[in-house]
């Protein structure tokens, strides 16, 4: 058996000193919008008893779907690459990027440089992404939907180049019997899109599902907890978001912080996993189990 924990949305706080130089272009609507909606919604005393959670159920491995920051000032940048750090070693987690941390040109770059490995995998050719982590006989696949955009748009992209990539990794990791767990920050599912914070190429991504298959699709970027599906090649495959890691209760805009742990078992030819969902409640202090199902 595998044990994979999947968290989002991490949002680190607080918000560091920015000068108003700091603060051209979109990063000035993001810092207002931060000041006036987020910062009592999204903290660090959440996330960080969320975290010691998590890692009280000794998974073999943690997904990450992205927005580790907020603006990708390099400070923030820097900030997150020693939370992973102090999260755990580099072969046992994977980050897939989301659209704060591309938040403007050149900041997903320098995310690639300070966040190393964590960011990293093997690849079939000189693209950075999809990359794969492989752990026993799971294969963690890592997509980017993260592009810079303009002010109010949180939108994501998935193009040709990823999708062919994403289709030759899913044909050998399935043609090797591996349990294959796509990671993208943006939904793919048609439920979930929006013309300012959805994902140009869901469709495209879609296809290539269908083509190869997978057996499980993870995502962030809603702040949600969710559960749907999309067409794979021989069954459905279970779409699963979860909320935002740093969401407090009594918010708004959110469902309250929660990660999942995924219990991935061979059985015969066939494969069963099994999602409990734990957090916090819309009232109550404690961290409960919330949900537990089978998914496949």
């Amino acid at each position: 058996m595998i044990t994979l924990a999947h968290i989002s949305d991490i949002h680190l706080s607080p918000m560091p000193e920015v000068s108003w130089r700091d603060l051209l272009g979109k990063r000035l609507t993001g810092y207002l919008n931060w000041k006036l909606r987020r910062h009592d919604e999204l903290n660090s005393k959440t996330l960080t008893s969320l975290m010691s959670h998590l890692q009280a159920q000794k998974a073999d491995f943690t997904a990450i779907t992205g927005d580790l920051v907020n603006l990708a000032l390099p400070v923030e940048i820097e900030r997150a690459g020693a939370w992973l750090g102090a999260l755990g070693l580099a072969d046992k987690i994977a980050v897939c990027p989301g659209n704060h941390d591309a938040y403007v040109p050149g900041a997903l770059e320098l995310a690639r440089k300070s966040w190393g490995e964590y960011l990293k995998g093997e690849t079939l050719d000189e693209g950075a992404f999809p990359f794969v982590r492989r752990i026993g006989e799971l294969a963690v696949i890592s997509c980017s939907s993260a592009v810079p955009t303009r002010p109010f748009l949180a939108i994501g992209r998935f193009d040709e180049q990823q999708a062919h990539r994403l289709g030759r990794i899913l044909k050998v990791m399935g043609e090797a019997d591996y349990f294959r767990t796509v990671l993208i920050h943006h939904p793919p599912n048609p439920e979930l899109q929006h013309s300012s914070f959805g994902l140009k190429g869901h469709k495209l991504f879609r296809e290539v599902i269908v083509k190869h298959g997978a057996e499980l699709i993870l995502h962030g970027h809603t702040h949600h907890s969710s559960i749907h599906s999309i067409p794979g090649k021989n069954r459905e495959v279970p779409v699963v978001g979860v909320a935002a890691a740093s969401a407090a209760q009594g918010g708004t805009l959110d469902d309250p912080a929660r990660y999942n742990l995924f219990r991935i078992e061979r059985l015969g030819d066939s494969w069963t996993c099994t999602m409990r969902e734990y957090g916090y409640q819309r009232l109550g202090t404690e961290i409960v189990m919330r949900l537990q199902m089978r998914i496949c």
